[in-house]
């Protein structure tokens, strides 16, 4: 789909809803798949990647049914798991490395089918560690798959820290169910850590007792899922960070309602980010609601100013920090983002190219982005790289475009589907034709 935004500009004092979290969701469901009884999960809106983990997850044995805005799921019957399980990720690699681990341990015989980029991205050090531990595991380039037989044993299971968070989570959603204690160690420095707090605040929910030790240690008791028979997933932060952002670029005021300002989803930060760079932000608690807020922010003419950006604990915000970095006064570097190579594109050589296509001062390195900022961006026609992030970034940055056309032109925008299918409906929601 191609996607053509002319001469936008964010309505100042736009408001509108956080859509539900798809890294929340994703962990819900899993947890409620696994409960003793049926949970409803208030969750108006899906998604491509939270589809597909309700695909896989009714491919074991859930039931998991959509009536209006609530998800209920009946759990898996672990007395009858179907056998040599097809599950079909698509391009999500929550789905295949969260379900990766506790497929086996289910006794599946799981084969995952994956989509796009998703054969490319890097599963090896979690494969490895099964392997160690029983499960015999074989990789089909060429189709596409990766076909696993056994189930793993307990004990002590050892990854890097700093290629992927999910696999951390994964081991967490199944090593509780195998009736002994095991150990999680990580090696290095860990990254996303947030990511790894989320998923042990969700099975908490569900009644597991996960100890952690320090940020590279995590101790996993034996035990069994309870369903709270009713939760709710909350506003989706690192979506919300694309309305911010474009209030920042705009220099406009925005409020985002239905977040939880002390939820565990690290891309919370990008209010601690964007407040760095010279933004305000304020906080407005919402009625008859114990944690949800609306939050508003708001920035001035030539309030933004650059700064060095740390990318190992927040990947998924720097392609729309790049776009704000790239009006921003003075030089910002972005550091330890070398795992942006291995996203739905190549993260960080996706994001320089459609900045450099809209006139952004922006220099690629193996590990880094350097970008001189411009008090504005030109109209240009950029590749989405089938990358759901760099198709919204690429639409956010039109709001900083301020030559005779002020046109972006985005290839490939139906990418959003992945995450936010409602974006662009959204967008314009938010932003209106000067």
């Amino acid at each position: 789909m191609l996607k053509e935004l002319t001469h936008r500009t964010l309505t100042d004092g736009a408001v509108l809803d956080a859509i539900p979290s798809k890294s929340e969701a994703h962990r819900l469901l899993i947890c409620a798949a696994l409960a003793d009884k049926k949970t409803e999960i208030f969750c108006p809106q899906s998604s491509k990647d939270i589809d597909a983990t309700i695909d896989c997850l009714s491919a074991l044995g859930a039931n998991i049914a959509r009536v209006g805005d609530t998800l209920t799921v009946t759990p898996i019957d672990r007395s009858c798991v179907k056998e040599n399980a097809v599950l079909d990720c698509g391009e999500s690699g929550s789905t295949l490395r969260f379900l990766l681990t506790l497929a086996c341990v289910l006794g599946a015989d799981p084969t995952f089918v994956m989509h796009g980029r998703l054969a490319q991205r890097p599963t090896g050090a979690l494969t490895d560690e099964l392997a160690r531990h029983g499960v015999t595991v074989k990789s089909e380039p060429d189709k596409n798959l990766l076909v696993c037989h056994g189930t793993p044993s307990g004990g002590e299971y050892t990854l890097p820290g700093d290629v992927s968070s999910q696999f951390v989570s994964s081991l967490i959603f199944a090593l509780p169910l195998l009736g002994s204690e095991s150990v999680i160690r990580l090696t290095g420095k860990t990254e996303s850590e947030g990511y790894i707090d989320m998923t042990l605040e969700s099975v908490r929910r569900f009644g597991i007792n996960i100890e952690k030790k320090d940020s590279n240690t995590y101790i996993v008791h034996s035990g069994a899922y309870r369903s709270p028979e009713k939760i709710r997933v909350n506003g989706d932060w690192s979506n919300s960070a694309f309305w911010f952002c474009a209030a920042a670029i705009a220099k406009k005021k925005i409020t985002v309602c239905g977040l939880d300002i002390n939820s565990t989803q690290g891309d919370r930060e990008i209010l601690g980010v964007l407040n760095r760079m010279g933004a305000e932000i304020s906080y407005e608690k919402e009625k008859d609601s114990e944690n949800l807020y609306s939050v508003s922010l708001s920035a001035s003419e030539n309030s933004l100013r650059a700064i060095s950006i740390d990318a190992s604990q927040i990947p998924d915000l720097i392609p729309i920090l790049s776009v704000v970095a790239s009006v921003a006064n003075g030089t910002t570097e972005i550091y330890n983002a070398a795992r942006l190579r291995h996203k739905e594109s190549d993260r960080i050589s996706s994001v320089c190219r459609m900045l450099d296509s809209l006139g952004a001062s922006v220099t690629e390195f193996d590990d880094r982005i350097v970008i001189n900022g411009k008090k504005c961006l030109w109209s240009g026609r950029v590749d989405s790289y089938n990358d759901h992030r760099i198709a919204m970034s690429a639409a956010i940055a039109a709001l900083a475009c301020s030559d005779g056309d002020a046109k972006v032109i985005i290839d490939g925008a139906e990418a959003v589907n992945k995450s936010y299918p409602h974006f662009f409906e959204d967008y314009d929601s938010v932003t209106k034709t000067y």
